[in-house]
């Protein structure tokens, strides 16, 4: 079974920009949906992204439309989230997941996940 390993994350000022990577061992990842999602302290895990396994189309919550940037290089099995204008509402730690059933919002639906890489963001 493959592995997906998350990295880019650290500690950025408010407006500042970080780009998280997500590396698969695996290339049946190629044919998968990737998401990436979030959570906080105290909170439950939500969505940020998602691509489809062809790159095509994305998807993204309201609340980082405009400043998030999903992409995928299935060649290199990685895929990107490219972050810029954060805010300290983004801190907290972000996961990246493959559902093989297609690109969805829901956290059910990615079957395999990484360790999640933190991203803080101070005022």
């Amino acid at each position: 079974q493959g592995q997906l390993v998350e990295s880019g994350g650290g500690l950025v000022q408010a407006g500042g920009s970080l780009r998280l990577s997500c590396a698969a061992s695996d290339r049946t990842f190629s044919s998968s949906a990737m998401g990436w999602f979030r959570q906080a302290p105290g909170k439950e895990r939500e969505f940020v992204a998602t691509i489809r396994w062809n790159g095509i189309r994305t998807y993204y919550t309201d609340s980082v439309k405009g400043r998030f940037t999903i992409s995928r290089d299935n060649a290199k099995n990685t895929v990107y989230l490219q972050m810029n204008g954060l805010k300290p509402e983004d801190t907290a730690i972000y996961y990246c997941a493959a559902s093989p059933t297609g690109a969805t919002v829901n956290v059910a639906d990615y079957q395999y996940w990484g360790q999640g890489t933190q991203v803080t963001v101070s005022s």
